[in-house]
């Protein structure tokens, strides 16, 4: 894989070179030392993956990121020196379609094994999806339930690069009492998270937490998955996370989570798929249409990557293709339309996910 560094530091570079060189399948296409040389030789010569600082002169790295997903679409992971104290900065650049972030390797002592196995192990994940050969998701059988009437709806949520952004278009157009439990599936490094739900708690009507695991989706609540295994939903109606399958690349999946849920009701349910590299998300939104559910997906021009939501379409598995807006217009009018009123007239708060299975 062909990797570029930009950063304004010359002892970070030479730590990220040293690094890399424990690695030999991987070359340095190139290095630039600030966000603007970087956008020029990226659109010149686009490598697999680069390696982003964030705090640089002329052209910080949230804005570089920006342009290059606009210009020259390519993985970027952000390299930092303390990701935590640096966790709002981070967040924004992932935001703008970073995949993940990392703490710089430093020279010297740091050098050994445990300082540069981080760096190298978010290049190997990186090469996993720009890669030729995907490894295959394990296709599980869904559990044979009851199925009952509900009130209620699931809204299933899938995405990966530039997904906040997406989320929030979405989020924010939703009332705060529609019946639905909403869950969602964002490629992000559990650490980011927190930050992640408080900054679409800021962005929308409806609460948004992380996913526990034992709960169960709660209408009028969105939850947003929260740690580096992949999260389902169990035949006992609960959240639970798990790290198989080992292999799969994207943590946590889409293809995991939608899978799981193919023995909820289709026809008060609602899968959707946002921008996002690679292909995770697919094919379970394929099986989720076929299962009769209302499918959705991103379209190209409001993508930052048109990855998962191109390989769905080509698949078929999204029965209506739309900016993220939209999304949220066609979800509105999805549950009015197929979630029944109480007796009452109004909706149950306590009601879960349990009536649509």
């Amino acid at each position: 894989m062909r990797i570029a560094i930009v950063n304004d530091s010359n002892i970070a570079v030479e730590a990220m070179r040293r690094a890399l060189a424990a690695a030999p399948e991987h070359e340095i296409a190139w290095v630039a030392g600030n966000g603007a040389e970087a956008v020029e030789k990226c659109a010149a010569d686009t490598p697999d993956l680069v390696l982003m600082d964030i705090y640089m002169p002329v052209m910080d790295g949230v804005e570089t990121t920006r342009q290059i997903m606009k210009k020259s679409p390519c993985a970027v992971v952000v390299v930092t020196t303390d990701v935590n104290d640096s966790a709002a900065r981070v967040f924004e650049a992932m935001a703008v379609g970073a995949l993940d972030a990392v703490n710089t390797p430093t020279l010297g002592i740091g050098m050994g094994d445990e300082g540069i196995q981080p760096l190298l192990k978010k290049v190997e994940n990186i090469a996993r999806l720009v890669g030729p050969v995907k490894p295959a998701l394990r296709r599980r059988s869904a559990p044979s339930l009851q199925v009952h009437p509900s009130r209620e709806s699931l809204i299933a949520i899938g995405a990966s690069t530039g997904g906040p952004n997406a989320l929030a278009a979405i989020l924010s157009r939703l009332p705060a009492d529609l019946p639905a439990a909403l869950v969602i599936i964002q490629h992000v490094d559990a650490q980011f998270t927190p930050n992640l739900v408080t900054w679409l708690s800021q962005q929308c009507a409806l609460p948004v937490r992380m996913a526990r695991e034992g709960e169960q989706p709660e209408a009028g609540t969105v939850l947003v998955a929260a740690t580096n295994d992949h999260l389902v939903l169990t035949p006992a109606h609960t959240l639970r996370y798990t790290p198989t399958p080992r292999d799969y690349p994207y943590r946590p999946s889409v293809d995991v989570f939608f899978e799981s849920i193919l023995q909820c009701k289709g026809d008060r349910s609602a899968a959707v798929l946002l921008t996002g590299m690679g292909r995770d998300g697919a094919r379970g939104l394929l099986r989720l249409r076929q299962a009769g559910w209302y499918t959705l997906a991103q379209d190209q021009a409001s993508c930052a990557v048109y990855g998962m939501p191109k390989a769905a379409a080509e698949l078929g598995a999204a029965k209506e293709i739309m900016p993220p807006e939209r999304i949220a217009d066609a979800l509105i009018r999805f549950v009015e339309k197929n979630v029944k009123p109480t007796s009452g007239g109004g909706r149950d708060p306590a009601a879960n996910v349990r009536g649509i299975l």
